[in-house]
C-alpha cells in the first residue's frame, strides 16, 4: 500500500508531536499538517505541577523541541485554532477560523481537559491545571501565600499541594479517597504519603466529598463539604481528573465512549487513527479497553500510529507497551510501571514504608500488573519485564 498523500494530526501536544516526527524519520515526504488548539508550539505538561508551578522552571524549558527543529518537519502548522468538526466522507477537517484542512489519513490526538466543579466557571481563584495557561495562572496566586485549598488527591493535587507548601502557603487537601494517591498505590502507600504531606504541614481531609466552592463577588472564599463542614480558603485548585476531548468528533461517525475506540493497533476506522490521553484500545493480551494519561505513553503511541499509517491498516501492528509515569513530592520520587489501579494484591518487594524507600509489586488475578517504587527508580525498574510479562504474583514477590 502507498503512504497516504495527506496526513493530518489535530493535537499539537506530545503525542501529536510524535506522530509528525515519527512519519518525516521514516521518510514520509506528502503533505503533514499540525493543528493545535494552543498557540504554544508542543510543550510537556508533567512539569506544570512541578518545576514551573515552583517557579524553578521558565515557560520556554517546557519546549519539546527548540522552534528551529520544528521548522526542519516542513509542517502546515496550524497553531491557536481548534479542531470543530470532521466529515470522514469527505475527508475533511473544519477549525475554528472557518478554514478546513483535508487528509488522507487522520489522526486524532486531542488529549483531555481538566474536569471542573459545577458552578466554578468564573469564579476567580478557582484553578485547574491543565495548560501553560493554568499553571502560570495558579502560580500567580500562590506568590501571594493564599490558604490554598486542593480538590482531589490524585498526582495534580498531591504534587500541587507539595509545591504550594515548598513556597510557604497554608495548605489544605480534601479527597474522597481514604489516602492521597490512595486509588493507584493503595491503602499503606498512599498512608505514607499521607504522613508526609502532614509533616510538612498539609491539613489533609480525607474520605469526603466537596460539595460546594462558596464565593463572594465572585471570588473563591472556600468549600463546603458535603457532611456540612466548611473550611475557608483563598484559593482552590480542582484536581478531580480530567476527561477526552471527542465532542468536535460528533456526527463524524468516529466511535467515542471513554475516548476515541480504536482496535489494537489504534486504528478506530474511515482513516482514522487516535495516540495519547485521547485514544482507547484493547490490551492486546487482555482484550480490556484502556485509556492511559500518561506523558510516555502519549509519545510511544505517536510513534506507534506513525509506523502503521505508513504500513496501512491491514498490515498495521497492535500496540503494547508498559505504561510509565513518576511523581516528585518532597524529596520523594514516587515512579509507577504498568497498571496498579484495580490490584487485588499489593507486596513490597524492596525496602519498607518506615524508610520511605521501597519496591511494591501489584497483582490481579494472580498475575503482576504492575509496580511502584519510592526513592528507588534502579530496583523499580528491575520489576518492569515482570510487569510487561504478566508473570505470576507469587512467582516475582518472591524473586
Amino acid at each position: 500500500m502507498s503512504a497516504p498523500s495527506r496526513i493530518a494530526v489535530v493535537g499539537a501536544s506530545a503525542a501529536g508531536l510524535s506522530v509528525v516526527e515519527g512519519v518525516r524519520r521514516a521518510g514520509y515526504a506528502g503533505r503533514l499538517t499540525l493543528i493545535g488548539e494552543e498557540q504554544h508550539l508542543p510543550y510537556d505538561r508533567p512539569p506544570l505541577s512541578k518545576q514551573l508551578l515552583a517557579g524553578e522552571w521558565d515557560t520556554e524549558r517546557l519546549l519539546l523541541r527548540a522552534p528551529e527543529a520544528i521548522t526542519t518537519l516542513d509542517l502546515d502548522l496550524r497553531l491557536g485554532s481548534a479542531a470543530v468538526a470532521l466529515d470522514t466522507r469527505a475527508g475533511e477537517i473544519s477549525l475554528a477560523d472557518g478554514s478546513r484542512v483535508g487528509y488522507d489519513a487522520l489522526v486524532v490526538a486531542t488529549g483531555t481537559r481538566a474536569r471542573r466543579l459545577r458552578g466554578t466557571e468564573g469564579v476567580a481563584g478557582v484553578h485547574v491545571l491543565r495548560t501553560l495557561e493554568d499553571a502560570l495562572a495558579l502560580r500567580e496566586d500562590l506568590a501571594a501565600r493564599p490558604h490554598l485549598l486542593v480538590v482531589g488527591g490524585g498526582f495534580v493535587g498531591a504534587e500541587a499541594a507539595a509545591v504550594a507548601r515548598g513556597l510557604g502557603c497554608e495548605v489544605t487537601l480534601v479527597t474522597d479517597t481514604a489516602q492521597p494517591m490512595s486509588d493507584a498505590l493503595g491503602d499503606d502507600l498512599g498512608a505514607m504519603l499521607r504522613a508526609v504531606h502532614v509533616e510538612h504541614g498539609v491539613r489533609i481531609e480525607s474520605g469526603v466529598l466537596v460539595d460546594q466552592v462558596l464565593t463572594a463577588d465572585w471570588q473563591a472564599t472556600g468549600v463546603r463539604l458535603a457532611d456540612g463542614r466548611t473550611i475557608a480558603a483563598d484559593a482552590v485548585l480542582v484536581g478531580i481528573g480530567a476527561q477526552p476531548n471527542v465532542e468536535w468528533l460528533t456526527g463524524s461517525g468516529v466511535p467515542v465512549g471513554n475516548g476515541v475506540e480504536c482496535d489494537a493497533t489504534l486504528y478506530a476506522g474511515s482513516g482514522v487513527w487516535a495516540a495519547g490521553d485521547v485514544a482507547s484500545w484493547p490490551h492486546p493480551h487482555t482484550g480490556e479497553p484502556r485509556r492511559i494519561e500518561h506523558r510516555t505513553n502519549a509519545a510511544e503511541q505517536g510513534l506507534a500510529v506513525a509506523r502503521n499509517i505508513l504500513a496501512g491498516p491491514e498490515h498495521a501492528t497492535p500496540f503494547d507497551s508498559v505504561p510509565y509515569v513518576w511523581s516528585d513530592q518532597y524529596d520523594l520520587k514516587v515512579q509507577i510501571y504498568g497498571r496498579t489501579r484495580g490490584a487485588d494484591q499489593v507486596r513490597i518487594v524492596e525496602g519498607s514504608l518506615e524508610d520511605r524507600k521501597l519496591v511494591a509489586l501489584y497483582g490481579k488475578g494472580g498475575r503482576v500488573c504492575g509496580v511502584a517504587g519510592v526513592n528507588l527508580p534502579r530496583a523499580t525498574r528491575t520489576y518492569r519485564n515482570a510487569v510487561a510479562e504478566a508473570v505470576p504474583f507469587e512467582e516475582a514477590s518472591v524473586a
